[in-house]
């Protein structure tokens, strides 16, 4: 058996035991099973997992689905990662082990104790967070211990440190329908946690937002969904979220779901508007990463459609050069959104269609209509030309080959 395989692109040779025999890339988390043979552990997790019972190499019979880490060859690696640093080769990480099931099942118990001191109920809670957050499998065991059972009736009738801590940790999980229904159908509930959108501790107002988003997402009854989202407390919170400092990103990635998840309900758009969620949305659409980005600018696109939205965005100064700029530099998802906007507030204001030219809306429309972008984003910038024709520059029509502007604007819609 050769000592090394064949070198990277960058000339550095991979020792062939610091390769997993499954993936044949270098091992991140080695880990050894009953025949003595060591894998990547996401490797030998997913050929268990598929319904294999051997063991790859050996193709003995896997009596025992322990896996043992590898700490000494994990070192190996990682010392032979910081000595091919000058080759580009990053040091892996120290893994973090799985949870222990019965350390789960105790902390469980202690949560869910009431005789127990709240000390040690708060500390219970912390330790499990610390688990669920080092990895999805951690937070798939927590699941199955009825967690969300546990923790639900602590948020609305324990200690505030209790239910605050419960709070952090249930957020971690999803809830199912039935969950949902019964947390928007009941009023005291939804008011509790409008409430805590208004606590002196962000993480709490955050974690609060974070429970409506799931529990509105997660409803399937309309009626429901209006229920919560009809509280104006919420909107308040939940747009004061999205003007948090950039250093907690959290709070906008949290804010941004929850708003448009409320968004998503026609009848109560306009208490977004109210709350200031157009200028807070412009303000901060550089801030976003890309998927809440994309989210921001659906739920611009949501407000644009009730008068009162689109009158507030129109009246930002930033909106339309900023709905502009996007186009084709985002994702797909976010030009069609930011073409879905513009159409709106162009259909409305004679002003916003002379800044949307302006700012250059013609060229970057007519590139749109001819990329690869989504067939929804090119209809709406075929409207949106078709509206703006008359505002078009004498030289962009004179010079309309670059472009095929002619054909474009006659498109049948």
């Amino acid at each position: 058996m050769p000592g090394s395989l064949e070198p990277l692109d960058l000339g550095v040779h991979i020792p062939y035991h610091f390769r997993c025999p499954i993936s044949l890339e270098l091992m991140r988390d080695p880990v050894t099973v009953c025949t003595g043979q060591t894998y990547d552990r996401p490797s030998i997790e997913s050929w268990v997992t598929a319904g294999n019972t051997t063991c790859p190499v050996t193709r003995a019979t896997l009596t025992d689905f322990t896996l043992i880490p590898n700490h000494t060859l994990r070192r190996l690696i990682q010392d032979w990662c910081v000595a091919n640093r000058a080759f580009g080769v990053e040091r892996i990480p120290t893994p973090k082990q799985p949870a222990d099931p019965a350390l789960v099942r105790s902390l469980l118990n202690q949560t869910s104790s009431e005789s127990a001191p709240t000390h040690l109920r708060l500390s219970s809670l912390r330790r499990l967070r610390q688990l669920a957050r080092d990895s999805d499998k951690n937070r798939s065991l927590i699941s199955s211990h009825n967690v969300r059972q546990i923790l639900l009736p602590i948020i609305f009738s324990g200690a505030d440190e209790l239910k605050h801590e419960s709070l952090a940790l249930l957020v971690l999980f999803p809830l199912a329908e039935s969950d949902c229904a019964a947390l928007a159908s009941d009023s005291d509930k939804v008011s509790y946690l409008s409430r805590l959108l208004s606590h002196s501790s962000l993480e709490v107002r955050v974690n609060s937002a974070a429970l409506i988003e799931i529990v509105v997402a997660g409803t399937h009854s309309p009626e429901l969904r209006a229920q919560v989202s009809d509280v104006d407390e919420i909107y308040d919170g939940v747009v004061d979220l999205l003007r948090s400092p950039i250093s907690y990103p959290r709070a906008l990635k949290i804010g941004i779901k929850a708003l448009f998840a409320l968004c998503l309900v026609k009848q109560t758009r306009h208490k977004a508007v109210a709350a200031g969620a157009p200028a807070v949305l412009v303000d901060r659409l550089a801030d976003f990463e890309k998927c809440d980005a994309e989210r921001a600018l659906a739920t611009v696109e949501l407000l644009c459609r009730i008068p009162t939205g689109c009158a507030a965005f129109a009246s930002h100064a930033l909106t339309v050069p900023m709905l502009v700029k996007i186009i084709l530099k985002i994702s797909d998802r976010a030009t069609e959104y930011a073409a879905g906007a513009l159409l709106s507030l162009c259909s409305e204001s004679e002003r916003c269609q002379r800044e949307a030219v302006t700012a250059g809306v013609l060229t970057q429309l007519l590139l749109l209509v001819q990329s690869d972008c989504t067939e929804r984003a090119k209809r709406k910038a075929q409207m949106l030309l078709k509206l703006l024709r008359d505002s078009w520059p004498q030289d962009c029509i004179g010079n309309s080959d670059d472009f095929a502007c002619s054909q474009v604007v006659v498109v049948p819609f």
